[in-house]
């Protein structure tokens, strides 16, 4: 029985948004040409269920690169106008269209000729026809059994919100480095990270020359705890690498390998990457080459740092 409504749920709302999505037509994009021209913030307000999404909303045109704010629209009327000004949008939410609340801000948004964008379920209601544009979300039956409790409909204007968040971000060119500046911080700012941030420098960095005797290279190697060194020549150009991997090979070979040099011992050409790329592109690059190192150079190939897999993980980002 349990299973049964918990499924009836979600078939009520997809099918909704199913709906929403064929329904969409030239009021989504000029809504999205007002949006565009916001030179303030985009504001967004609701009541009830409708301000958790208003909230959410918000949140995901802040964090693509729109400025957004949210405001209550009881505690607006009590004081809280003051967070709205010329230049900036108001993008309201409210199934019914007659929150009453947020028709007795209608007064003060036509005053200073801010733009109004309303989603709503109602687009015949007051608050539909006083809208700049009005996006219809659709006269939805809620997923509630008693048909009562806001669910299709929170769903509904919580898809569409975002799918003006998302298609706001891509007309104004954002990009996964914008995002990447917006987010420094917790799991989702790691993984941005640049490899400038994370890489090994100076001490830090194992390398060798290619005359050093391999008595001296795997002394570094050890101390450097990245199973590697890289190799670079006399003017600090780097030109090779040896990993754990190749003193094995070098080993079950039976080669003398303390007799031998850096030089003699090396895999040339290893993997570099551009101390500008994010974290992500460094982990996919040791991934697809089945390498758990990389290498940074200059312009001039010198070598500047290098990145372990363990250097990734151990910042928590993935």
């Amino acid at each position: 029985m349990s299973l049964d409504i918990a499924r009836q749920v979600l078939l009520t709302e997809s099918e909704a948004l199913r709906r929403l999505a064929e329904n969409l037509d030239q009021r989504f994009v000029v809504a999205l040409d007002i949006l565009t021209k916001c030179h303030g913030r985009i504001v967004l307000t609701g009541m009830g269920k409708s301000g958790i999404v208003a909230r959410k909303i918000s949140a995901t045109l802040a964090s693509t690169g729109s400025p957004s704010l949210y405001l209550h629209p009881a505690e607006a009327i009590h004081g809280d106008l003051g967070m709205l000004t010329r230049g900036d949008t108001v993008l309201a939410l409210s199934n019914s269209g007659a929150t009453p609340e947020i028709l007795r801000l209608l007064e003060f948004i036509k005053r200073l000729s801010i733009p109004l964008i309303v989603l709503t379920g109602q687009p015949d209601s007051v608050l539909g026809r006083s809208a700049d544009i009005c996006l219809d979300t659709g006269d939805l039956p809620e997923a509630c059994p008693l048909g009562l409790a806001p669910t299709t409909s929170t769903t509904a204007a919580l898809a569409l919100g975002d799918a003006l968040a998302i298609a706001l971000s891509m007309r104004k060119g954002f990009k996964l480095e914008d995002f990447a500046a917006l987010h420094p911080g917790g799991k989702l700012g790691k993984k941005l990270r640049r490899i400038e941030d994370l890489m090994r420098t100076g001490d830090a960095l194992p390398h060798v020359t290619t005359g050093a005797p391999m008595k001296d290279v795997i002394y570094v190697m050890s101390a450097g705890r990245m199973g590697a060194t890289a190799v670079t020549d006399d003017a600090g150009h780097l030109v090779g690498v040896i990993t754990d991997g190749d003193l094995r090979r070098l080993l079950s070979a039976k080669h003398a390998i303390l007799d031998l040099t850096a030089g003699d011992c090396m895999t040339p050409h290893p993997k570099t990457i551009d101390a500008r790329e994010l974290a992500t592109s460094a982990l996919n690059m040791m991934e697809t080459n089945k390498i758990t190192s990389l290498y940074i150079v200059d312009d001039h190939h010198v070598l500047i740092g290098a990145i372990h897999l363990h250097d990734l993980w151990e910042t928590e980002m993935f």
